[in-house]
């Protein structure tokens, strides 16, 4: 009755105890039916997670007395449960199973309880159950929930495919996103070799989203599992001997107990996301060692246990060629342009000379043999599945990179500042001017922060503008931005354009008109340039 008057009044039945748990988690634990269906009922989720962890690391955490912990975790929760144990991530049907309640189990999984949920440590459900009535249940549940999970995935993936989340998230590069779709598309539906890993090969400049494409292709898989994406730095495995590092060292050799970077995290999440980011610095043993992986799906640690990882996806990024791929690209977008300018009668089609597309003959004449003469072995680049390039941004793709980079700092300056930011296309354009094909997107990232970020901290920490402020960024020569910003690798720091930007402050009592921040208010040489 008391539960009951308590949810009527509208308190929140998802709400945890501040070292951790829910009520539905106490009411499972000792074994209160009844209480357990009036939650349900209620809307409590049987999927939270508990996230008390154990005595001590809590104290430590909540900066509270050990003994005080443990009175209060036996006394609201229960005094059945070891205290040296760790229950982080247990959920209800976790704490149902642990408490030997077929009836809890049975309740839990009709309200939709995920049996396939898994604790911090990596345990289901069913690696504690002590009952075989209660494992008949789950694996008879586990079954159905796998056929649903698997029927409603595959019904998202027709609403909403993959290529379309990661165009969400990632700028251009059109042509790798469908490639790594494609494939990924063929491992999800059954349509690929079991016996062997996926393996891909990014080839493209700095800052052109090879990365990034890895983790959002992670975050798909894994639906933002941290453990589902392993990220291995290749340049700290340019020596023979730190081949150790990479599997862990053999027995009786110092941090054998503790394993491999890469054997270690394959065997938390044997069907991971691995990247290998530049792949090109890795020691050549380190290489045969991921020949092997690739090949066999499979690696041998330190200590002679073999992992199974065939159902894993393997990403290496390279700079290899970059230079080539990103000179062919602009040749190839500079003779679209051309060509579109020449069939132009009406309106220019913008998009058409955007899609530019790798040629055979480029990657097996120029692409190919770099690649050959710097892994020195053509069963290593036998195993890739797709090797994937991707291309410098096009004109319009800059200023999506612009306004996204602009967005960001606009949200900053609302949430820590309330300052209000507003810019207009002139602006785009001009900071556009400043990304340089080798750097990618960082050079527009710096390009932002160079020429606004850094007014609007001086004029901030020169009290030139308040909290509460409306700043517009303007270029005053914008008649000329048009004209001058065709050429999109050019710099406009060099001097020769003279295409500044200012900032302008909203006048108090005024809808629309602004008034350049007064610079000749500060007696500091800084101010000079931005004026």
């Amino acid at each position: 009755m008391e539960v009951e008057r308590l949810i009527k009044l509208g308190v929140d039945v998802n709400k945890k105890h501040e070292l951790g748990w829910t009520a539905l988690h106490v009411a499972v634990m000792n074994r209160n039916a009844e209480i357990v269906k009036i939650l349900l009922n209620a809307g409590a989720d049987p999927n939270v997670g508990d996230e008390f962890t154990n005595v001590s690391q809590t104290a430590r955490e909540k900066q509270l007395n050990s003994l005080q912990v443990m009175i209060v975790r036996e006394d609201e929760f229960s005094d059945r449960l070891n205290t040296r144990a760790t229950f982080k991530d247990c959920t209800a049907l976790h704490y149902a199973v642990l408490s030997d309640n077929l009836q809890i189990v049975t309740i839990l999984l009709q309200a939709g309880a995920d049996p396939t949920l898994e604790n911090a440590l990596g345990h289901k459900p069913i690696d504690y159950v002590r009952d075989s009535q209660i494992k008949d249940v789950l694996v008879e549940y586990e079954k159905k929930f796998k056929k649903i999970k698997s029927q409603k995935e595959a019904e998202e993936r027709r609403k909403f495919p993959l290529e379309l989340r990661l165009k969400e998230r990632i700028i251009g590069q059109e042509s790798a996103i469908n490639t790594v779709a494609a494939a990924i598309r063929r491992k999800e539906n059954g349509w690929y070799d079991e016996d062997h890993p996926l393996v891909f090969l990014f080839l493209g400049s700095s800052g052109i989203g090879k990365t990034e494409l890895a983790k959002q292709v992670a975050n798909y898989l894994h639906k933002d599992v941290k453990k589902g994406f392993v990220r291995i730095d290749m340049s700290e495995y340019q020596e023979k001997h730190e081949v150790a590092k990479f599997i862990g060292s053999p027995p009786g050799y110092i941090g054998h107990e503790e394993g491999g970077q890469l054997t270690k995290k394959l065997t938390e999440c044997p069907h991971a996301v691995v990247l290998f980011d530049e792949v090109d610095k890795a020691h050549t043993d380190v290489l045969t060692i991921m020949l092997q992986l690739f090949d066999e799906g499979r690696l041998t640690d330190g200590k002679g246990k073999t992992i199974d990882c065939k159902d894993a996806i393997f990403i290496m990024t390279s700079n290899l060629a970059s230079e080539e791929i990103a000179q062919h690209a602009l040749q190839l977008r500079e003779e679209a342009e051309d060509i579109d300018k020449q069939r132009q009668s009406g309106e220019m089609d913008l998009e058409s000379s955007e899609k530019i597309t790798i040629s055979k003959t480029f990657k097996d004449k120029v692409v190919r043999p770099i690649l050959k003469r710097h892994f020195r072995r053509d069963e290593f680049l036998g195993r890739i599945n797709e090797i994937v390039y991707f291309l410098p941004f096009s004109r319009s793709e800059m200023s999506k990179l612009v306004t996204k980079e602009l967005d960001f700092w606009a949200q900053r300056a609302k949430k820590k500042h309330n300052i209000q930011l507003r810019w207009d296309h002139h602006v785009v354009d001009v900071l556009a001017d400043g990304y340089d094909v080798h750097y990618g997107a960082r050079s527009i990232k710096h390009e932002v922060e160079r020429r606004v970020i850094s007014q609007l901290a001086m004029a901030h920490e020169r009290q030139l503008i308040d909290e509460g402020s409306v700043i517009k960024l303007t270029v005053p020569n914008s008649k000329d931005v048009l004209l001058k910003s065709q050429d999109a690798n050019r710099s406009v720091m060099e001097g020769t354009c003279g295409n500044i930007i200012r900032l302008q402050i909203l006048k108090q009592g005024t809808k629309d008109k602004y008034i350049d921040v007064d610079w000749d208010k500060l007696d500091n040489p800084f101010a000079a340039g931005f004026k």
